[in-house]
C-alpha cells in the first residue's frame, strides 16, 4: 500500500471544497460541449449527454473566439513595452534629441520578436482550448515549460488555495502517468516505496507549488509519498511556469465561476422547450388512418390498396388522427424565440442579436455590438493580469535565457497589456469624437469646419485613441509655418518674375545686416 505524502494528502483535503465547482461545471457542460467537463470517470468508451439545443455550444465557440481574438490579435503585439516616464524626460534634458524615437523602435522590435515567438510556440491552439474552459467551467490551468510550449490542465486535475487578495498560496496537480514514461530511478524510488509494480499500472504523480514567503514559491514533485529526485527548485513568484486562471473572481472564493452558470437557468429552459418540441413535432409527424369500426370501408382493403386504385368504401368512415396543438407549439416557439434572442447578446452572437428589419442602420448596428462588448469588461481585466502580462513575462524570459533578448532594467522598462478593456475605451472615445466631427461638418460644412475644429488637436486626439505616436509623425506648427513661407515665395517669384524677387531678397539682407550693425 502507498504511503501518502505531503502533497497528496493536501490535494485529498482540498478536493472536498472543489467538488461543488465541479458539479456546477459538468451542469454547464452537458448544455453547451459536454466533451469539455464530462462526469467522473469519463473514458474513450463513455457515452456523452447530447443536448437538445445547439445555442449554448455556438455561444461557447463564438465568445472564446473574440476573446481570443482580442487576448491575441494575430499579427499585432497585444502589449507595449513602456519605459518609465521620468528616465526618459532625464534622457531629453541631457540634450539627446531624438532618444525617444530610437527607444521606441527599439523596443518596438523586441515587441515583434515576443509576438513572433507566441506565434512560433502555437500557444493560440492552446489559449482557444483554455478559454472554452473559462467560459463554461471557471477554471483551468497553464503550465508553459521551459523548454517551451503550453499545457492546458483542466480544473478536475487539480487543487488550489488562494489569500485573501486572490494570490495563489498552494497548487496541486495530480496527473496519471504511464509506467513507459517514468525514469528508472522513479521506477526504483515507487518499488522502494512499497507501490504497485510500476511495469503494471500507472501510477499518480503530485506537483505542489507552494508560497514560501511574499516573492518566493517551491515546486516539487511526489510519488508513492516520497519526493521525485531532481523536482524540488525556488522560483521567484513572478517566474512560476503555471498560471491558474479565472473567468469571475469572487473574494473568498479559491476557484472562480463559469460564464455559462451566469446564464444556466435560460439555458436549462431552452434545453427543456426544445426537447418538448423535437419529441412533440415527431409525434405530429406520424401519420395514422382511423377507419370507423361500423362503416362499410374495410381497412385491410385501404392499407392493401395501391396508389390510385379503385375501392369499395365511404369517405365518411376514414380519419386521420390530428394532434391540434399548433397553438401550443407556438407559445413554445416564441419562448424559445425570446431566450435566444437573451442568450445571443449575452454570448456576442450579434447575427441574431441584430433584429430582423429591412432596414437596420449601421448606427444602430455599432450601438448592439458596443453594449455587448461592455459586459466583458470584467473578463478583461482578470484575464489581463492572470494571463497576459505573465504570458509576456514567461515568453519575455525564456527568450533572453536563450539569448535571443537583451537583458532590460526591470526599473525601467516594463510591459503594459494594449487590449481588452484600455483597447475598448480608447475605441469608444474616437466613435464619440468622429460622430461630434462628423455632425459639425454636416452642421457647419467643410469651408467653416478649420475655423472653429482645432484640427491639429483633433489629430493628437485620434492618434492617443489609436495607441500611434506621433513624435516625427505629425509635422509641427514651426514647420507648417516654414514651408507655408517657403510656398509664399515660390509664388511671388512666379507672379513677379525673378528680378524683382532679387531685389526684394537684396533689401531683405540688407535690413538684417543693419539690425545686426546695430
Amino acid at each position: 500500500m502507498n504511503k501518502k505524502g505531503a502533497a497528496e494528502g493536501m490535494y485529498l483535503r482540498l478536493s472536498g471544497e472543489r467538488q461543488s465547482y465541479l458539479e456546477r461545471a459538468r451542469d454547464s457542460s452537458r448544455l453547451t460541449i459536454p466533451t469539455i467537463m464530462p462526469d467522473e470517470g469519463h473514458n474513450a468508451s463513455s457515452t456523452l449527454p447530447t443536448p437538445y439545443q445547439s445555442v449554448g455550444a455556438r455561444g461557447v465557440n463564438n465568445l472564446a473566439s473574440a476573446l481570443l481574438l482580442s487576448l491575441l490579435p494575430p499579427n499585432a503585439p497585444f502589449f507595449r513595452l513602456m519605459i518609465d516616464k521620468a528616465a526618459l524626460t532625464d534622457i531629453e534634458a541631457q540634450g539627446n534629441e531624438g532618444m525617444r524615437t530610437k527607444i521606441d523602435s527599439a523596443l518596438a522590435k523586441i515587441e515583434g520578436a515576443v509576438t513572433d515567438e507566441i506565434e512560433t510556440q502555437a500557444l493560440r491552439v492552446h489559449t482557444f482550448e483554455a478559454l472554452r474552459h473559462l467560459i463554461v467551467c471557471g477554471n483551468v490551468l497553464l503550465h508553459l515549460p521551459e523548454e517551451g510550449g503550453m499545457r492546458v490542465i483542466h480544473m478536475d486535475r487539480y487543487v488550489v488555495k488562494r489569500g485573501p487578495m486572490g494570490e495563489i498560496l498552494t497548487l496541486v496537480i495530480k496527473e496519471c502517468i504511464a509506467p513507459e514514461l517514468l525514469p528508472k530511478e522513479v521506477k526504483n524510488l515507487v518499488a522502494v516505496s512499497g507501490g504497485s509494480n510500476p511495469g503494471d499500472e500507472a501510477v499518480d504523480m503530485y506537483t505542489c507549488v507552494k508560497r514560501v514567503d511574499k516573492d518566493k514559491i517551491r515546486i516539487f514533485q511526489e510519488i508513492s509519498g516520497s519526493i521525485i529526485p531532481g523536482s524540488e527548485g525556488v522560483y521567484t513568484k513572478d517566474k512560476s511556469p503555471y498560471m491558474v486562471l479565472r473567468m469571475n473572481r469572487t473574494d473568498g472564493e479559491d476557484f472562480g465561476r463559469g460564464y455559462v452558470e451566469q446564464y444556466i437557468g435560460d439555458l436549462k429552459s431552452l434545453e427543456s422547450l426544445m426537447m418538448s418540441i423535437v419529441e412533440a413535432s415527431a409525434a405530429a409527424a406520424k401519420v395514422l388512418f382511423l377507419v370507423a369500426p361500423n362503416g362499410v370501408t374495410r381497412s385491410r382493403v385501404l392499407a392493401e390498396a395501391p396508389n390510385g386504385a379503385i375501392v369499395d368504401g365511404s369517405a365518411a368512415d376514414v380519419s386521420v388522427l390530428q394532434l391540434n396543438k399548433a397553438a401550443d407549439f407556438g407559445i413554445a416557439f416564441q419562448t424559445i424565440q425570446t431566450i435566444s434572442d437573451r442568450l445571443s447578446y449575452a454570448f456576442l452572437l450579434t447575427d441574431n442579436a441584430i433584429r430582423n428589419a429591412e432596414r437596420v442602420t449601421a448606427a444602430e448596428v455599432r450601438l448592439v455590438q458596443q453594449s455587448i462588448e461592455r459586459q466583458l469588461g470584467g473578463i478583461y481585466s482578470v484575464l489581463s493580469q492572470e494571463f497576459q502580462l505573465p504570458l509576456v513575462n514567461k515568453i519575455m524570459d525564456q527568450m533572453k535565457a536563450d539569448g535571443r533578448l537583451p537583458e532590460l532594467p526591470d526599473d525601467l522598462v516594463h510591459p503594459t497589456i494594449v487590449t481588452g478593456v484600455e483597447a475598448m475605451g480608447r475605441g469608444y472615445d474616437l466613435n464619440k469624437m468622429d460622430e461630434f466631427l462628423v455632425g459639425i461638418g454636416q452642421l457647419l460644412g467643410p469651408e467653416l469646419l478649420g475655423q472653429y475644429v482645432n484640427i491639429r488637436e483633433y489629430m493628437d486626439r485620434r492618434a492617443m485613441a489609436l495607441g500611434i505616436e506621433t513624435e516625427g509623425l505629425i509635422k509641427s506648427e514651426e514647420e507648417i509655418q516654414a514651408e507655408q513661407q517657403q510656398q509664399m515665395m515660390m509664388n511671388s517669384a512666379q507672379t513677379f518674375g525673378p528680378q524683382v524677387m532679387d531685389t526684394l531678397m537684396k533689401q531683405r539682407e540688407g535690413a538684417v545686416n543693419t539690425a545686426q550693425q546695430g
